[in-house]
C-alpha cells in the first residue's frame, strides 16, 4: 500500500498528481476518461474520501480532495489505480502498469491556497491548449464548481462554501476567480509518495 512522504492528516485537504509511467498516456478515448471517473467516485464513496476539484489530462490527472480518516489517500490511490487497471486489462488486454509508483501529493490547509489550488487544476487544460476556457473542458470539474453543473463525484469544500451564501453566489464568486486576467497561478508544492505494493504493481 502506498505511504505518502507528507503527512497524511484525517480531514486536510491533499492536492494529488497521478502521472502515466513514463509520461506516457494514460486515456485513449472517452471510454478511458469516464472509466476513470467511476472508478474515482466509487473508490472514493468507498474510502470516505470527499473530491473538491480534479482535471483529467492526457498523461496524468489532479485530484483534490480529503479523506474523513487515517491513510484514507493511500487507499483511494491504490483503489483506483486496482480499479482503472481492470478497465484497461478487460478492454485492452493490456497488463502493464499505467501508473508511475510514485505520485505527488501536499496538503492544503489555508483558504486562500485551496481556492488558488482548484483554480490551478481546473485550468489546467487552458495551459495545455485543450481547450480555449475552462467550461470547454468535459473531464475537470469547473463546470460543477464555476457552472452548477451535475456532477456526483463532486463535494464541495468548506472553503468554497464561504464564497457566498448562495450556491449561485458561490459559483459566480468562483467563476470570477478565473477572470483575473494575467495573475499567475501556481501549483502547490508536492512531496514524492512512497510506491505502490507490489500488489498495485502488478495490477495496474
Amino acid at each position: 500500500m502506498p505511504r505518502l512522504a507528507c503527512p497524511e492528516e484525517p480531514r486536510v485537504a491533499l492536492h494529488v498528481v497521478q502521472r502515466g509511467r513514463a509520461r506516457s498516456a494514460c486515456f485513449s478515448c472517452t471510454v478511458d476518461r469516464t472509466a476513470y471517473l467511476r472508478a474515482l467516485r466509487e473508490c472514493a464513496e468507498c474510502e470516505q474520501c470527499a473530491v473538491h476539484a480534479y482535471a483529467l489530462m492526457g498523461n496524468h490527472v489532479h485530484l483534490l480532495f480529503t479523506a474523513a480518516r487515517a491513510a484514507g489517500a493511500a487507499r483511494l490511490m491504490l483503489a483506483i489505480v486496482e480499479r482503472y487497471a481492470h478497465h484497461v486489462a478487460t478492454a485492452y488486454g493490456h497488463t502493464d502498469p499505467v501508473w508511475e509508483e510514485l505520485y505527488d501529493a501536499s496538503p492544503v490547509r489555508a483558504r486562500a491556497h485551496l481556492l488558488a489550488c482548484m483554480r490551478y487544476i481546473e485550468e489546467n487544460p487552458v495551459r495545455a491548449g485543450l481547450a480555449a476556457h475552462p467550461g470547454a473542458y468535459p473531464w475537470s470539474s469547473y463546470r460543477a464548481n464555476a457552472l452548477g453543473e451535475d456532477d456526483a463525484l463532486v463535494t464541495p469544500h468548506a472553503h468554497y462554501c464561504s464564497l457566498a451564501r448562495s450556491p449561485a453566489a458561490r459559483r459566480a464568486a468562483y467563476a470570477a476567480l478565473f477572470a483575473r486576467a494575467g495573475e499567475r497561478i501556481t501549483p502547490v508544492s508536492r512531496r514524492r509518495s512512497g510506491p505502490l505494493s507490489p500488489r498495485a504493481r502488478s495490477r495496474s
